[in-house]
Formats: C-alpha cells, sequence, structure tokens
C-alpha cells in the first residue's frame, strides 16, 4: 500500500513545476508603457471580480458546509469529516481559478510584446502560460484527492478490508471534497459565462457593427470588460472546471473500484485495494506525461504565420502525451490489478481494463478530431456558414444552428460505442476507468484549451496599444487555432462527463441500496422526463441573463457614444470601469438561481420522491445535457471562426470578401448568437450532470435510509456469489 504515497507526491511534482513555469513567463519582456497600463486595467477588473465572486460563495461554502455535516453526523455510514472534505474541495476549486487567472493576466501583454519578434516566440509565451495553469489545476486535483485519501483511511480504516463498511465510510467522506470541487466550478464557469459573453456581446454589437470599429479598438468603452472577461470565463472557470472534472472521474471509479472483487485463488498484491489505487495512479502519472508533452509544443522561426503549423504543434503534444499514457497505463494495469476480478457479476481481466483504458483514450482522440472537425477554418462546416453569410444575418443564424445539432451524431455515436466497449470490456469499472484513461492528460488538455483566452487577450493588447498589424496578425492566428481548441476542449471535457456521469450513476444505484431504474413506474418515467428537462431550464436561464446583462452594456456604449465629446476621434477617454462594473454585477446576481436549480433538484426529488425516481431524474438529465452541451458548443466554435475567416479574406460565389463587408456583419451576428451558446451554457453541461450525480450520491445513504432501500450491515459486508464461468484456451499444433 506504500504505492499511495506516490500519488499526493505527484501533485507536488506538478506545482513544482507550475512555480518554475510561471516564474519563466513573469520574466518575459512586457513591453511598453501603454501596454502594461492596459494589462493592469485587465487585471484589476480580473481580481475584482474574482473577489466579488469568491465573497459570495464562501457564504455557500460555510452554509453548505454545516448541512452536510448535520447530515454526516446523522448517518452511521457518513461521518461528519464530509463537510471538511467538501471545504478543502472547495477551496483547492477557487485556487484553480486562480492560479490561472494570475499567470493569464501576466502571459497576454507577454504574447503580445513576443508577437513584435516571432510567431513561435509568442506561441512559447502563451502555451507556457496555458502550461501553468494545465499543471497547476492537475497538481491540485491529484494533491488534494490523494492525500485526503490517505488522511481518511488511517482515521477510518487503517487495517480493513476494502468490502468493509469503515472503507465504505471512507469513500463517501472523499465524495463531500468531489461536490465542493464540482459547486465551485459551476458558478465559476456560470458567472465567469456571462460577465465575459456580456461584455463581449455589447463590444460586438455597438463597435463593429454600429460604429463600424475594428475588434478591441481602445476607443470601445466595453473593450476593457472584453479582455477581461476571457480571463474570468474562458480561463479561472474553465480551470475550476476542469479541478471538478478531473476529481470526479478518479472519484467515480474509486467508488466502483471498492465493489471490485478479487476472484478466489487468484493472486492480489494489494489485498483489494487494486481497483481503488489504479485510478489514482494513472492520474499521477499522467501529470508527467503531459509534462513531456509539453516539450513537443514548439514550431520554428521559419514556420511563417500560418495556423496550420500551430495546430500541428498542439496536436503534436496533445496526441504524444496519450501514446505515452495508453504505455504507462498497461504496466500499471498489470502490476496494480490481479489477474481476475469480479464487479457485480461481470467477470473481467486486468488485460480486459486495459482494454478499457485504450478504449477510453480513443474516444477522447476521436471527439477531439471530430469537434476540430466541425469548428476548424477551411472545413466544411464553417465554410458552409461563411456562404450563408452571403444571404443575410437570419440565413447565418440557421446554417449555425444547422450545424450544430448535425455535430450531435457522430460524437455520440462515438461515445455510446465507447460506453458499450468498455462495457463489454470490465463491465461498469470498465466504463469508469475508460473516464480516467481520456482524464489522464488533463493537465496538457488544459494547457492547450488555456492558451487560446490568453492569445486572444493578447490581440486585444496589440489592437489597444496600436503595435503594428503584423503583430495583431500573429495574436490572430494563435487566437484562431485557440477558438478551435477550445471547441475540442470543451467535446473532449463533455465526453468524459458523459462516462463519469454514468459510473457515478452505477455508484449511486449501489450506495441506494436499488436494484436499478425501472421506467415502467410512473413516479421513475416522471423524473426521467423532469431530469430531461433540467438542461434546457439551466441553459435558459444562462442565456437570458448574457442577453439581459448584454442590453445595458449595449445602452451604457451606446451612451458613451453619445455625450463623451471626442471618443471617436480619439481625443476623449471612454469610462472603461462602467463597463466592467455592468459585467460584475449581472454576473454575480445571475449566476445564483442556474446553480441553485443544479444543488436543488437532486435534493428535492431524492428525499421527496426516492431514490429509484431520482435515478430516473439522473438518467434524463445525463442524456439530454451531453446533446445539449455537444450542440452549443460546436455551433458557437464554428460560428466564431466563420466570423474570423472573414478577417483574411473569404471566397463567396466567385467574389473575396473581407472585414466591414455586409456577409462579414451577418457572421458576425452569428458569433454574437453563439458566445453564449459555447462560453456559457454549453461548457456548463458537463459540470451540470456531474454536479447532479454527486449530489445524488452524496445524499445517498440518507435517503436509501429514509426511503427503507438501505441494505443490512451483513449484506453489506457480504459479496453476493455470482457463477464464475471459465474459458479453457484450445492450442491446436500443426
Amino acid at each position: 500500500m506504500e504505492i499511495m504515497y506516490l500519488v499526493p507526491a505527484f501533485g507536488v511534482l506538478a506545482l513544482l513545476y507550475t512555480f518554475t513555469k510561471g516564474a519563466w513567463v513573469s520574466k518575459q519582456d512586457a513591453g511598453g508603457d501603454r501596454m502594461k497600463e492596459i494589462a493592469k486595467y485587465i487585471a484589476e477588473g480580473a481580481m475584482a471580480f474574482l473577489k466579488a465572486e469568491y465573497k459570495i460563495l464562501t457564504y455557500f461554502v460555510v452554509i453548505a458546509g454545516l448541512l452536510l455535516a448535520l447530515m454526516g453526523y446523522a448517518n452511521p455510514k457518513s461521518s461528519p469529516l464530509i463537510a471538511g472534505a467538501f471545504v478543502i474541495g472547495a477551496v483547492f476549486s477557487a485556487m484553480a481559478g486562480f492560479i490561472g487567472m494570475s499567470i493569464a493576466t501576466k502571459a497576454n501583454v507577454r504574447t503580445a510584446q513576443a508577437a513584435r519578434t516571432s510567431l513561435s516566440k509568442a506561441l512559447a509565451v502563451s502555451f507556457g502560460g496555458g502550461s501553468v495553469m494545465g499543471l497547476g489545476v492537475a497538481g491540485l486535483a491529484v494533491l488534494g484527492l490523494g492525500s485526503l485519501f490517505i488522511i481518511l483511511k488511517m482515521i477510518f480504516a487503517p487495517d480493513s478490508a476494502v468490502d468493509s463498511l469503515e472503507m465504505e465510510r471512507t469513500i463517501e467522506v472523499l465524495t463531500g471534497f468531489s461536490l465542493g470541487a464540482e459547486s465551485i466550478a459551476l458558478f465559476a464557469r456560470v458567472g465567469g459565462g456571462i460577465y465575459t459573453k456580456a461584455a463581449d456581446v455589447g463590444a460586438d454589437l455597438v463597435g463593429k457593427v454600429e460604429a463600424g470599429i475594428p475588434e478591441d479598438d481602445p476607443r470601445n468603452p466595453a473593450t476593457i470588460a472584453d479582455n477581461v472577461g476571457d480571463n474570468v470565463g474562458d480561463v479561472a472557470g474553465m480551470g475550476a472546471d476542469l479541478f471538478g472534472s478531473y476529481v470526479a472521474t478518479v472519484l467515480a471509479t474509486m467508488v466502483l473500484g471498492r465493489e471490485v472483487l478479487t476472484n478466489p485463488g487468484v493472486a492480489d498484491t494489494f489485498n483489494g485495494f487494486g481497483p481503488i489505487l489504479l485510478p489514482m495512479m494513472i492520474a499521477g502519472t499522467g501529470i508527467i506525461l503531459s509534462i513531456i508533452g509539453t516539450w513537443f509544443v514548439r514550431i520554428s522561426d521559419s514556420a511563417g504565420i500560418s495556423t496550420d503549423a500551430v495546430q500541428k504543434a498542439l496536436n503534436l503534444g496533445n496526441w504524444g502525451s496519450m501514446v505515452l499514457t495508453a504505455v504507462v497505463a498497461y504496466f500499471l494495469v498489470m502490476y496494480i490489478l490481479p489477474e481476475s476480478m469480479t464487479l457485480r457479476g461481470h467477470t473481467f481481466s486486468n488485460m480486459e481494463v486495459f482494454g478499457a483504458i485504450m478504449i477510453g483514450l480513443v474516444v477522447g482522440t476521436l471527439m477531439s478530431i471530430i469537434t476540430e472537425y466541425y469548428t476548424a477554418m477551411g472545413k466544411r462546416p464553417v465554410m458552409n456558414i461563411i456562404r450563408q453569410s452571403a444571404t443575410g444575418h437570419a440565413t447565418n443564424v440557421i446554417g449555425g444552428l444547422a450545424m450544430g445539432m448535425e455535430s450531435t451524431f457522430l460524437p455520440i455515436l462515438v461515445l455510446a460505442g465507447g460506453i458499450w466497449g468498455s462495457f463489454w470490456m470490465a463491465g461498469l469499472y470498465g466504463v469508469a476507468i475508460a473516464a480516467a484513461g481520456m482524464m489522464a492528460t488533463t493537465a496538457m488538455q488544459l494547457a492547450i484549451d488555456a492558451f487560446g483566452p490568453i492569445a486572444d487577450n493578447a490581440g486585444g493588447i496589440a489592437e489597444m496599444s496600436e503595435l503594428p498589424k503584423e503583430v495583431r496578425e500573429k495574436t490572430d492566428v494563435l487566437d484562431a487555432v485557440g477558438n478551435t481548441t477550445a471547441a475540442t476542449g470543451k467535446g473532449f471535457a463533455i465526453a468524459s462527463a458523459a462516462l463519469t456521469a454514468l459510473a457515478l450513476f452505477a455508484a449511486y444505484v449501489g450506495v441506494a441500496g436499488i436494484d436499478g431504474i425501472d421506467i415502467y413506474k410512473a413516479n421513475v418515467l416522471a423524473m426521467l422526463f423532469v431530469g430531461g428537462m433540467i438542461p434546457f431550464i439551466f441553459s435558459s436561464l444562462a442565456i437570458r441573463a448574457v442577453g439581459e446583462a448584454a442590453m445595458a452594456m449595449v445602452e451604457e456604449v451606446r451612451r458613451q457614444f453619445r455625450t463623451i465629446p471626442g471618443i471617436m476621434e480619439g481625443t476623449g477617454k471612454p469610462e472603461y470601469d462602467k463597463c466592467v462594473a455592468i459585467s460584475t454585477e449581472a454576473s454575480i446576481k445571475k449566476m445564483i438561481l442556474p446553480g441553485a436549480i443544479a444543488l436543488m433538484a437532486p435534493l428535492l426529488v431524492g428525499f421527496l420522491v426516492g431514490p429509484e425516481a431520482l435515478g430516473g431524474m439522473l438518467a434524463g438529465a445525463t442524456v439530454s445535457g451531453v446533446l445539449m452541451g455537444m450542440f452549443q458548443n460546436n455551433a458557437g466554435g464554428a460560428w466564431d471562426n466563420a466570423k474570423k475567416s472573414f478577417e483574411k479574406g473569404v471566397e463567396i460565389n466567385g467574389e473575396i470578401y473581407y472585414k466591414k463587408s455586409e456577409p462579414h456583419k451577418a457572421s458576425v451576428t452569428g458569433d454574437t448568437v453563439g458566445d453564449p451558446f459555447k462560453d456559457t451554457s454549453g461548457p456548463s453541461m458537463n459540470i451540470l450532470i456531474k454536479l447532479m450525480s454527486i449530489v445524488a450520491l452524496v445524499i445517498a445513504p440518507t435517503i436509501a435510509d429514509i426511503h427503507g432501500t438501505s441494505k443490512t450491515e451483513e449484506h453489506a459486508k457480504t459479496p453476493v456469489k455470482k457463477e464464475v464461468k471459465t474459458v479453457t484456451p484450445v492450442v491446436t499444433m500443426k
């Protein structure tokens, strides 16, 4: 069992790399006084928002922690320590967002300055900032989860068997850590998404469409709020999001791993603890492999200003880390797991567990490739939207909606095949470990994802500082690739969320003491439909919040254009702080209701209707949430890159169109519609479905006691005997 001490050690190593890389980024040239001034405005606005958001979330954490402590005290299968784990998870999630915010507000101005030298230097700085965030988030997750497991095992089950009630209590308390992480992630993602898109939509509609000035023009009062939004939504929110996803995936596998039984007569080095240790070790070694993957992300100075060169460099790092994960996972599985195991009647081998991990990696790779196809410049989906822009705003919007709906077809088939294949390999544990394999390189995925907002900010700083045109050309290349990687990252996240939610669902069924979900029962069928509705009402609230905040932003920008003398001539100074205040106030107020729905719905259904009905609601929410997430993420990403295509010029029916043309204005409208899709409601779907499942898992012992589905202590300790079929291999020799 000494191997479990390696897990937090991997986390410490990641944090050391984070600090080292962060110091390197900080030492880079920050440019002239004007660039530093703008960067200061952005950093101060971002930190002001984070301070206001964390103040509100502190009240939530304290109240929720007290309620969890009471529930843990009342239930013998849990402990008041679940409240402590919840608080630690919330604090670590907030720290993940803070690390991302801190490095992004330093790397943006340094990327702009590096772009004055070469594209390769700009990529090194922006991706360096993304690496700090990726390794920081992964390091905190592995350090927190690994350390808590060691401490709780020492408290509750120092010498207990893996299937004992003491170990059940250990894992139950550990779910509090994941609940804290996902709760903060949801509020951070929704609040940050409302902030960034309110500013973005306001800046686009008045600045680019009405006033006809370039994006990030210093005359636009909303441009500072827009750049702040890139950090609070796409960096801090995303950091908390991926932290929660990482923790939930590992935890789901650990919960099911506790139920895995070693078959009689099979040697077991870890006395049944192997299935619990494996996901933590995969996550830990994934950090090392992600660090190695970052070394591959580089381009030569002779590569030219090309999105293809940057995309290939990022793909090389991403796929390289995945290949290394597959190799290392084989040796981990062979060393940690016994040769034959059983979970709920499904017998499987350690080689089949490795096969499930491989399926997870293949699913993750295919999801990224498919999402890149639907959102990248020059591909059929984006080109179709560009062509439809020629006939007006409405046809652009229609084309984007249709493309977003079409984009769910292949990913769902891949996901369904992945679920089926991993289950066939190793049962429900196979599904969970497939998700853990996908998330092994989270640090690398997040590094690729985070570099995009940094490049976007760099372009804004270059524009506002009136740097040479070629600087903006380089940052635009990075930004365009960043839009695609952001979309692929969201596709990857929603796929892992589906697998994780299924694993959490299976764990919930076991803990709640029910045999399954029977949709022939009226209450279960009713809650299935209620669950399917929740992602829609959640999306509605998030999108409406963006729309209302954007209306206030549009009115403020119009007011400043009308009333501030000389603003359009460049002699008058816009009141940037007024726009920052509008986004901050709107996001803080409007993030509460969507978050409350995600938290309260499982509680109400579980306590009032029962465990099986709650299972039906989770099933409905998972299916519709995955589809909504894919549709919104891909539609928004395609609209965004369709708009960006006009900046270099696109051919429609034999004629070249550029910025400020009528088709470009139509593409701006489509991009504006897609903004809340891809950056507010869409990426929140994966958090929503996991958070609901985790809430259900946390309350499962309590509602099982209330509704009489709880298993007795003797039943919990005694595994059900299953018929194990053996197959004798036949070798034919010629």
